[in-house]
């Protein structure tokens, strides 16, 4: 999948993504999945997710991941929706923030939820994915037998 960008008209951008067939994207809360190749263009503001940003509730299985998912679904849920995923996500947070040693862990997680708290989801999203390899290795070493 790769991102390409036109040249916006005067008074709208554009983003254009070429899909390959299986790929799968988010638009404003509805699940695409393209069955061949495509190109897209988005010519409005939309909020839309693709490949491996899209995380499934099944893949939601560590902490940062749980948060990961409670911000990916206010970025994409409808607006009555919203605040009640926010809401997880910071309840989310705070648990994690309690629970962890670690203040490199706390800081990323402070800085995730301002940028919920400013409205940018995407933000939110990009510096929680620093913390998946943290758990996946807190959780194997406390899973060991």
């Amino acid at each position: 999948m790769s991102q390409n960008t036109e040249a916006p008209a005067p008074s709208q951008g554009r983003l254009v993504l070429d899909l390959r067939a299986g790929d799968r994207m988010l638009v404003n809360g509805a699940a695409l999945q393209f069955r061949t190749r495509t190109s897209v263009m988005l010519g409005n503001h939309a909020r839309f997710l693709f490949g491996k940003q899209i995380m499934s509730q099944e893949d939601a299985r560590t902490p940062a991941r749980r948060i990961y998912f409670a911000i990916q679904a206010a970025y994409v849920a409808e607006d009555a929706e919203r605040p009640a995923y926010i809401a997880a996500a910071r309840e989310l947070t705070d648990e994690y923030s309690a629970a962890t040693t670690s203040d490199t862990a706390r800081a990323i997680l402070a800085s995730a939820i301002a940028s919920l708290e400013r409205g940018d989801c995407w933000e939110a999203m990009r510096g929680l994915r620093r913390l998946f390899a943290h758990d996946d290795a807190v959780l194997a070493l406390t899973t060991a037998p």
